[in-house]
């Protein structure tokens, strides 16, 4: 008969992300998560395999978890230009909540990383390309919806606010505050480009957040 783990498996992986969310892939070591899951490595490697697929199980928590909310934010607003000042309002409040680690695990756990942990880089970069990818499907609506002119580059738009979120990560994690990155936020929005004009002329309503 097989003998039962003594350990929650749920609780010793949402320590695992901390770990790693908060000293990045590379420099969180086996015996680091050990000591953060209060486990033994035979128990790690028993249940997650080992430190790679470890963290590749913590990132897929990760996404549903502390950073859902990006997805929920593209999915559920009308509008692009709503759905993208929700994500970096969002950003902000999420990046600076005090109750974990500062800025986006999806960002910033793979920084420092050499070439043996390339791969791990690439999955990063992977679900980093994925959130552009969405944000850009959004724009791309505003515009088959009328709300941006034709000839908006949606890419350029998408690429500058996906910057513009990778970059609200990194001064979080310098210490930058809640109410400094709204500003940033409400700063980045004067980016998006305003309705064309409607037939008759006058100009079209904005949909903004209060």
């Amino acid at each position: 008969m097989a003998r039962q783990r003594a350990f929650d498996r749920d609780a010793a992986l949402e320590s695992a992300l901390r770990a790693f969310w908060e000293h990045g892939y590379e420099a969180t070591s086996i015996a680091a998560l050990t000591a953060a899951m209060g486990i033994r490595p035979p128990s790690l490697y028993a249940a997650f395999g080992d430190k790679r697929r470890l963290f590749e199980e913590a990132v897929r928590r990760y996404q549903l978890t502390h950073g859902a909310f990006t997805t929920r934010a593209l999915a559920e607003e009308p509008t692009g230009r709503q759905a993208v000042e929700r994500v970096l309002r969002e950003s902000a409040a999420e990046y600076t909540n005090a109750a974990h680690p500062p800025g986006c695990l999806i960002i910033t756990a793979a920084v420092n990383c050499g070439p043996e942990s390339a791969d791990v880089e690439e999955l990063l970069r992977g679900f980093r390309e994925a959130a552009k990818a969405a944000i850009r499907k959004r724009v791309d609506d505003d515009v088959a919806a009328g709300r941006l002119a034709p000839g908006t580059d949606t890419e350029a738009l998408a690429t500058f606010f996906a910057s513009v979120i990778q970059g609200m990560s990194t001064q979080s994690r310098d210490g930058a505050s809640h109410a400094v990155l709204v500003g940033v936020a409400e700063l980045a929005m004067a980016a998006y480009p305003p309705p064309p004009p409607r037939p008759d002329g006058r100009a079209a309503v904005r949909h903004t957040k209060p």
